[in-house]
């Protein structure tokens, strides 16, 4: 990415984000927010990984005051995520906690990082606290059964869930399945295609706890098998080298092209 038009210092916290954040972050619509440096940009939006999805914040710097912290604003749905206001006493009421913001210093790349980094956990936490406070038996019991399992985030959405639990009021003897969606990062589509994997079934009376084990051994069998394809067809292609020469052009991650020149009396075919 280009960081044309970002003032340095903006620019290095960007740089620092990009190469030190542990999954990838996107930045979207750079742009101005001041009329005395019309040309410098000075806030964006961030696509942040979350549940197997992007969040969009908008992280609004100020070119003017370049000492101050930014500001970051939540998406719609969100607007009751206070991150940085904890409830303190019986009256309600809220105080500031210390926090990546309060000792800012825009000469250290990495703030934004540590800044990012600690909202989403807030974030993963609040939204943690929410789907724990719907009141439908199906939904606790599964939440208590997958909660201790690594890299398990949740999230409330008006919009498609992962995981949709049918949410009703009381526990029911036979409760319908949850629709299931898979999702992967952009490294494991190039490898295989996640839309050609058939799910496990899921049967009566079956828990998120008893379902993972099955369709994790369903995919890590397919993963082994689409890398054990990569060295079959490396193999293929150096097979055809001793026949056709060498390849002009091949793939070397996935093996899954390679041309040819090919000889037949006066004329030459590209295969």
């Amino acid at each position: 990415m280009s960081f044309d038009g970002f003032p340095p210092f903006i620019s290095a916290h960007l740089q620092y984000l990009l190469n030190h954040y542990p999954h990838t972050i996107q930045i979207e619509q750079a742009r101005s927010g001041t009329r005395y440096f019309p040309g410098s940009l000075d806030r964006f939006t961030l696509l942040i990984p979350y549940c197997l999805d992007y969040m969009k914040w908008d992280v609004i710097y100020n070119a003017e005051f370049p000492l101050a912290a930014p500001d970051v604003i939540f998406g719609a749905e969100d607007e009751d995520f206070h991150p940085f206001h904890v409830l303190c006493g019986e009256d309600g009421d809220s105080r500031l906690v210390k926090n990546s913001l309060t000792d800012w210093n825009n000469k250290d790349p990495t703030r934004l990082l540590a800044l990012v980094t600690e909202l989403r956990d807030k974030y993963r936490s609040y939204q943690e606290k929410r789907v724990g406070e719907v009141d439908d038996d199906r939904l606790k019991f599964e939440i208590s059964t997958i909660v201790s399992r690594e890299g398990i985030e949740m999230h409330m959405s008006s919009g498609v869930e992962k995981v949709t639990y049918p949410v009703g009021r009381k526990y029911a003897s036979a409760p319908s399945a949850p629709r299931l969606k898979l999702m992967c990062t952009p490294e494991l589509k190039a490898l295989f295609s996640i839309d050609d994997v058939k799910l496990p079934s899921w049967l009566d009376g079956m828990c998120m706890a008893e379902y993972l084990p099955h369709l994790e051994e369903l995919l890590q069998r397919q993963v082994l098998e689409a890398v054990t394809l990569i060295d079959v067809r490396r193999q293929f292609i150096e097979a055809l080298a001793p026949l056709l020469g060498r390849p002009l052009e091949a793939d070397p991650v996935f093996c899954r092209k390679a041309s040819f020149l090919v000889c037949s009396g006066p004329f030459t075919f590209m295969v």
